[in-house]
């Protein structure tokens, strides 16, 4: 019985960005196939699947027994946008089928994370920003904010990727494409203005420079990687029309996030270093893995799509410090859950007393 509470009460509590896990382990397996680390990839593969499955059943399960912990997620700035990880964990699963020729299976991913995108993105900003009550919103927000720029790029990505393996729809793949690419790179702006009024006009303490914030480079990547995408995409009126401005703007995009690599480790020493706030893990620490291992692809993409070989041999070897980031944290993760349960009985234990 105290172990079903305990249970039951991780379940209520379940971060809505633990999806992030299904993204890191994901983009790092896509790392891998480009660097002709095949056997590796396919392991990931595989994890990123199960880990995909397990978390959609664990989600759907607190949709149902916890319905008010939802709604209360879906109401708070500084956690709703983490919702956006689903949509982007599933175009990146898709992504990384659709490389072993799985484009069935693909495709029906890019619906899922297509219609799961459209509804989010007008559902969350109306429950977490202009519904709420407390004023002003900017306060709250964060890098999380930046996951509703992931997730439609990640559909950009995806339809990219697809274009070429079918014969039927091609057009419509690369409206798509250019689509969700063009409204993730305005969300981008939106977003950048957002986060940091929040930081010029509030308080940062070191509490608040939480793992997320890395999510404003592996925004950045993810654009580079859909721009890359598309310019290799076959020829399409929206392709055509789009090629030459998606390609400088991709360029534009890796410069800046390369630029903010170096600030967001000096904020990690800053908030662990200097005032000495453990680095434990949690599920936000996937928001490090995830950037880290977009950036190694979107280097090796952009490089291969533009004949950028400096960028490209950045991205490859940025692809090895993603796999060890990776590493880290999924072993982490495994003591973390390991040891959960013992502390969950012995709470539950004093708790009876």
């Amino acid at each position: 019985m105290p172990e079903t509470r305990a249970s039951n009460e991780q379940l209520r509590t379940l971060n809505p960005g633990y999806f992030a896990l299904v993204m890191g382990t994901g983009i790092v397996s896509v790392a891998m196939q480009n660097q002709h680390a095949y056997a590796l990839s396919v392991a990931l593969l595989w994890l990123t699947a199960i880990a995909y499955v397990v978390l959609l059943t664990l989600y759907l399960w607190r949709v149902i027994a916890f319905r008010a912990a939802v709604a209360a997620d879906l109401s708070d700035p500084a956690r709703a946008f983490g919702y956006f990880t689903f949509v982007a964990a599933t175009d990146v699963l898709g992504t990384r089928l659709a490389i072993d020729q799985h484009y069935v299976a693909a495709l029906v991913l890019l619906a899922v994370g297509s219609l799961a995108w459209l509804v989010l993105g007008y559902v969350i900003p109306w429950t977490a920003v202009l519904g709420q009550a407390r004023r002003p919103v900017v306060q709250y927000a964060n890098g999380t904010w930046f996951i509703w720029v992931v997730a439609s790029q990640s559909i950009a990505v995806l339809a990219a990727g697809l274009e070429p393996a079918v014969s039927d729809g091609r057009r419509e793949l690369a409206l798509l494409a250019v689509f969700s690419w063009s409204v993730g790179v305005f969300l981008y702006a939106a977003a950048g203005i957002f986060v940091s009024t929040r930081m010029l006009f509030y308080p940062l303490r070191p509490d608040d420079l939480t793992p997320p914030y890395w999510v404003s480079m592996g925004a950045t990547a993810i654009t580079v990687v859909a721009g890359a995408r598309i310019v290799e995409m076959a020829d399409a009126p929206m392709v055509d029309v789009t090629r030459g401005l998606i390609a400088g703007t991709a360029v534009v995009f890796w410069a800046f996030g390369t630029w903010l690599i170096p600030a967001l480790i000096a904020a990690g020493i800053w908030r662990h270093v200097v005032h000495h706030i453990p680095l434990r893990y949690d599920a936000p620490l996937w928001s490090i893995v995830f950037p880290l291992g977009m950036y190694s692809v979107g280097g090796h993409y952009l490089g291969q799509a533009d004949h950028l070989p400096i960028v490209q041999a950045i991205g490859d070897g940025e692809s090895w410090v993603a796999l060890v980031a990776w590493a880290m944290t999924f072993a982490a993760m495994l003591v973390h859950l390991t040891r959960s349960p013992s502390r969950s009985r012995r709470a539950s234990a004093l708790a009876s007393r």
